[in-house]
């Protein structure tokens, strides 16, 4: 599989007046939603595309509530998902409270299946307009 790739200036966040550096950064291809991936898995299994959406949609309610309960969401091969949190510093560990939290996110680690697909990509720099 081939990632297409464009080239974009970036000064340092930290310097303003620095000369910028060149980067390549990905391209993406359009989207492929769950109706899309639905009708692909369809294709490759005896489930309809109406029970694969289905199937789609309880698990797309299922992980956000069991990563809300704190657990690390496995998913074989393709990888988990856990919660991380940011917040404020304090001088002692009493005065960390649940204030202090500033911000949640989902941390994807990628497991053997998606390493395995990462490592084959080929990239191809796409041609400046």
């Amino acid at each position: 599989m081939t990632v297409k790739f464009t080239v974009v200036p970036r000064k340092d966040p930290r310097d303003q007046n620095s000369t910028p550096k060149y980067y390549a950064t990905a391209k993406s291809d359009g989207r492929a939603d769950t109706n899309s991936l639905a009708k692909q898995i369809a294709r490759m299994s005896t489930v309809s595309t109406a029970d694969t959406m289905g199937m789609l949609e309880a698990f797309l309610t299922v992980v956000p509530d069991q990563l809300a309960d704190g657990k690390i969401v496995e998913l074989g091969e393709f990888g988990t998902f856990r919660i991380s949190i940011s917040s404020e510093g304090s001088e002692n560990a009493d005065e960390v409270t649940a204030s202090s939290v500033t911000d949640a996110r989902v941390i994807f680690t990628p497991g053997k299946r998606f390493k395995d697909v990462l490592a084959t990509l080929t990239y191809q720099k796409e041609a400046a307009s």
